[in-house]
């Protein structure tokens, strides 16, 4: 706040901010240039943009005597305020963006591998605090100096260690997000010792204040989160029409924030836990929530974060390091952070089972500096009476912490990418109670209830975590040829990427708010706008991101009113086509007909238990669907009945099921006759042990001769189930399915999907097709 007041006092305003745009502009330009060039070499974003800042700064440009003028020294003021707003706006931004589910359900995890790296990195900054006390010519408390010194080599900078995870394509693997979790937890201990500190800086005759002061701002803090939560309400029902909030709501909402947080400033404590603790408990529902993280991402990541981190190189005057003694200090400083951070790091991932090469790159990430640091090194030459020659050195430890970990990590990920990449496993072979991510893709809005009501009967099992994902799949149209320039246009002739979509984009945000205030499943929205021809490629690409266990797609035929199925664009069966083809997961196709859970489809407000079978012939397809399935035996409002069908040849011979008791166990004994069917008789007998027995799914077996009998046999219970799930393919020459391809119309379903589909029967379908892996690595965490 410092800076502020001097900024107050200046009369000359125009100068010094000139100075800091062509700062901010030379910092944008010279970061996008570094990041072209190292990009390739598999260097993260920051590392371009601190090395722009280190350029611009007295490290390089501004030794010479022109830009050294040009860059009048008043600018740092007002760069100190950019930085200040800066961290009030990607802070909130991270809280809002916040996995908390996953943090709160692996607390243990994520607070052990923040603990271990912390204990460590205070015990070696408390050991050396004495010394450096002397050499960097200290002349305030030794405690808080100790203090200090501990929180700088501790603290790992979660917007730093979030951005490098990205850029990095860790952020939804499981080590990526463990990065994530501890890194908040680490940044917003340290803010907290930080406010601690300023609380002991200040004198006897100030510490009832500054305590006072502090009551005060939680008691605004918590008014502003409540306030906050009404205020979306409200805005939620406001112009219901409009896909986000008006410019001039989404300012007020921001600016409630930033006021609260230049108060709390004000009161001589840092705002980063109050943003993030107000990002963290705003609603996540409804478009204020999709408005603040559509608006704030784009202008963070792009201008935001690039003059942060800019900011950070700019202070920087390596200069300092010409006198070896310096030179020493500030590899002294690195070397016991990195040791500390690895060494903790690591002692905690032996204690989770967690592999060496994934400890390194926790332990490396979780060493990036650059918020918190940044604050206690900015103010202790006032607060604390530290010496200039600290002040500079510690901000050279900050930043080599920083540059060091981005090569080395993506050197790491690149050499291992069996250990940090997308490695799918069929559900099959998943641990039951492994996290479910599914990735949902929709045309438009007509298919978005069924594919919701999907989601919620497959977190049947409450031990079982489920992150879904909706992808809004727009054809991008070819464009079209004019002789009318671009005012001449007609407002339905414009187009730009956000108005995409229609009003389908309202319809589906409605749907998804509605579905969350019923459930309580937080569906994260997805846009995708491309031509037909690779949109496959967009769907892919995005399951392969999200780190997908399934991707569920629309049937491209409807279901008109009189229950005939109409085709839709022949474009949306391509697309499905292509994905069954190319991708790297399981796959599912929907066959909607309307599938309800709570409620009836009228809205009559009573629960309606849901039939659901699945159907097994055999085959790894027909696995898969067995496996997805049994989360949904475990859904309250679901009975699922699994349907073996056997020929009849089977029957007369006992190679068939056969359920013997044996000292209160239930055995199942399948004499196999070829490698695939001991894989189904060994995971039926599997199912049968854990599922059937227990009375929570039934099973009932069905014997045929022929492909006639089969579908006679399908046309039997045709009205009895809601939802029939089915495998692909994969069966080989299965003589009860013999015959049944002769009509097929689309192979995408497979034989049996594709006679589901049909106008003969009237409940949906899901048609799942497992990836095929040539070695399948089980990892186990």
């Amino acid at each position: 706040m410092e800076a502020t007041q001097r900024i107050a006092c200046n009369a000359d305003l125009i100068n010094p901010l000139f100075t800091m745009g062509i700062q901010v502009s030379c910092v944008l330009v010279l970061s996008h240039f570094f990041h072209l060039v190292l990009k390739p070499l598999g260097q993260p974003g920051p590392i371009a943009q601190i090395l722009a800042g280190v350029v611009i700064g007295p490290s390089a440009l501004s030794k010479i005597g022109v830009v050294k003028k040009t860059f009048h020294s008043s600018s740092e003021d007002y760069y100190q305020i950019l930085g200040l707003f800066s961290r009030i706006f990607f802070m909130f931004l991270i809280g809002l963006q916040l996995d908390l589910p996953y943090a709160m359900r692996n607390m243990r995890r994520v607070g052990t591998v923040a603990l271990g790296g912390a204990i460590t990195c205070s015990v070696f900054g408390a050991a050396v605090s004495l010394f450096l006390y002397d050499v960097l010519e200290i002349k305030g408390s030794k405690f808080l100096f100790a203090l200090a010194l501990m929180i700088i080599i501790t603290n790992a900078a979660s917007p730093v260690a979030i951005r490098l995870a990205v850029d990095n394509k860790l952020a939804t693997s499981d080590v990526g997000r463990l990065v994530i979790s501890s890194s908040l937890i680490n940044d917003i201990c340290c803010a907290l010792l930080v406010c601690l500190m300023s609380i002991f800086s200040a004198a006897s005759s100030k510490i009832g204040g500054k305590i006072r002061n502090g009551f005060l701002c939680l008691i605004l803090l918590g008014v502003v989160v409540i306030l906050n939560k009404h205020l979306s309400l409200w805005l939620n029902k406001r112009n219901r029409n409009l896909k986000h909030l008006k410019n001039t709501e989404f300012f007020c909402v921001l600016s409630l924030v930033v006021a609260t947080a230049m108060f709390i400033e004000w009161s001589g404590y840092s705002s980063i836990v109050s943003c993030f603790l107000m990002g963290m408990m705003y609603p996540r529902e409804g478009k204020t929530a999709r408005t603040l993280m559509h608006k704030l991402s784009y202008s963070i990541h792009t201008f935001v974060l690039p003059v942060y981190f800019g900011y950070t190189g700019f202070q920087v005057d390596l200069g300092h390091l010409k006198s070896l003694e310096n030179a020493e200090i500030v590899g002294a400083i690195v070397l016991l952070s990195i040791g500390g951070k690895i060494t903790g790091t690591l002692a905690a991932c032996r204690s989770l089972n967690i592999p060496v090469t994934s400890g390194v790159v926790l332990a490396f990430l979780l060493n990036v500096k650059g918020n918190v640091d940044l604050v206690l090194v900015g103010s202790a030459v006032q607060n604390y009476k530290w010496s200039a020659k600290a002040n500079n050195l510690l901000l050279i430890t900050i930043m080599i912490n920083t540059v060091i970990v981005g090569p080395v990590v993506a050197l790491i990920v690149s050499r291992e990418t069996k250990s940090f990449g997308y490695c799918h496993v069929p559900f099959e072979r998943q641990d039951p109670e492994r996290e479910l991510r599914i990735l949902a893709c929709v045309h438009g809005p007509r298919h978005v209830p069924t594919m919701a009501r999907i989601i919620q009967s497959s977190n049947g099992a409450q031990s079982t975590p489920i992150s879904p994902f909706l992808m809004h799949l727009i054809e991008l149209p070819e464009k079209t040829k004019t002789n009318l320039m671009y005012n001449q246009l007609q407002d339905d002739e414009l187009s730009d990427d956000d108005d995409y979509g229609g009003n389908d984009v309202v319809e589906i945000n409605d749907i998804v708010d509605a579905f969350f205030a019923e459930t309580g499943i937080m569906t994260r929205q997805l846009k995708v706008v491309s031509p037909f021809a690779t949109m496959y490629e967009e769907v892919c690409n995005g399951a392969e991101d999200l780190r997908a266990s399934i991707i569920l797609l629309p049937f491209h035929k409807h279901q008109r009113i009189d229950g005939k199925m109409e085709s839709g664009k022949e474009g949306v069966r391509i697309t499905n086509q292509k994905v069954l083809r190319h991708a790297t997961c399981t796959v599912a196709i929907l066959v909607d007909r309307g599938f309800w859970l709570v409620g009836a489809p009228q809205g009559l407000g009573f629960e309606v238990p849901q039939h659901v079978a699945i159907l097994f012939f055999g085959g790894p397809d027909d696995r898969e669907a067995l496996a997805y399935g049994r989360s949904m035996g475990m859904h309250p409002q679901v009975n699922l009945t699994v349907i073996r069908f056997l020929p009849e040849s089977s029957k007369d011979h006992d190679a068939g099921m056969r359920i013997a008791s044996y000292r209160d166990e239930v055995l199942m004994s399948i004499p196999g006759r070829e490698n695939e069917n001991e894989e189904d008789n060994a995971f039926l007998a599997n199912f049968y042990n854990r599922y059937v027995t227990s009375g929570r799914v039934g099973y009932v077996e069905k014997y045929v001769d022929n492909g006639e009998q089969t579908v006679n046999a399908l046309r039997e219970m045709g009205d009895m189930y809601s939802l029939f799930i089915v495998g692909k393919g994969g069966r080989g020459q299965c003589p009860i399915t013999i015959g049944m391809s002769d009509w097929e119309e689309c192979p995408e379903l497979g034989t049996v999907g594709d006679l589901l589909a049909s106008a003969d029967f009237d409940g949906s379908v899901l048609v799942i097709q497992q990836h095929r892996h040539q070695k399948i690595e089980l990892i186990e965490d």
